[in-house]
């Protein structure tokens, strides 16, 4: 792991902990959540897409995944579509009335054509670390730590990881000596941090952003915001 980026000297203990994956694919879309019905996305992976994969490699309830840092691998190229889509999402209990009293789905009477300004041939690099949960902290964290990585090189994951959108896989695997960010800065604007659940447990929560910029094709994250939501 290239321990220089992204840390200086006095960060070196955090840097040392740090878990490295390089994800790629052909299409990818971070929607940034202020278009409300066009799909934009953002120019760069956030950090609630980058845990989203990692989760999706390896995950246990002893450790949560906090991203410290994305680099962007490929230049930023744009694309767009026009798909076809339904306007509104089915409910259960609507199926339910449909089986009992008659009646169905017309998805030609419920269509639009929308926008998606996307991204393609993409390639990144995930920095982050693996904290420990308060009832895991006599397990020592090289042991998750290596699993991690055994699985990326192997190619495992417990379901197909994606690049914003699901219709978007990823492919993943160890990072390479050539993997090298490009150089790019640019101002992204607010950018979707990850979410603050509710205590009471019932799965509600409020985003939570910063402001992001992307220096020398790197993303780097702000830490102290993941303390205050709890991650």
């Amino acid at each position: 792991m290239n321990s220089s980026a992204g840390a200086g000297s006095s960060d070196q203990a955090w840097v040392e902990g740090w878990l490295a994956v390089k994800v790629w694919g052909d299409l990818a879309c971070f929607t940034r959540p202020e278009m409300k019905v066009e799909r934009v996305s953002y120019p760069v992976m956030t950090p609630s897409a980058a845990r989203g994969i990692l989760e999706a490699i390896f995950w246990k309830p002893e450790f949560r995944w906090r991203v410290r840092q994305i680099e962007v691998l490929k230049p930023i190229r744009y694309f767009s579509i026009l798909r076809n889509e339904v306007n509104n999402k089915m409910a259960v209990s609507t199926a339910r009335g449909w089986a009992r009293n008659g009646g169905g789905y017309y998805a030609d009477q419920d269509r639009a054509q929308r926008h998606t300004l996307a991204l393609r041939e993409v390639a990144y690099i995930i920095r982050a670390e693996q904290v420990m949960a308060a009832h895991a902290r006599d397990i020592h964290p090289a042991k998750y730590r290596d699993q991690f990585r055994r699985r990326v090189e192997r190619g495992q994951c417990y379901h197909r990881p994606y690049l914003g959108c699901r219709e978007f896989s990823a492919f993943f695997g160890p990072v390479g000596p050539a993997d090298q960010p490009i150089r790019h800065s640019e101002y992204l604007g607010r950018m979707l941090l990850d979410l603050q659940y509710n205590a009471d447990g019932s799965g509600e929560g409020r985003p939570v952003f910063f402001s992001a910029r992307l220096e020398n094709g790197i993303l780097r994250v702000p830490q102290d915001l993941y303390k205050e939501i709890g991650r």
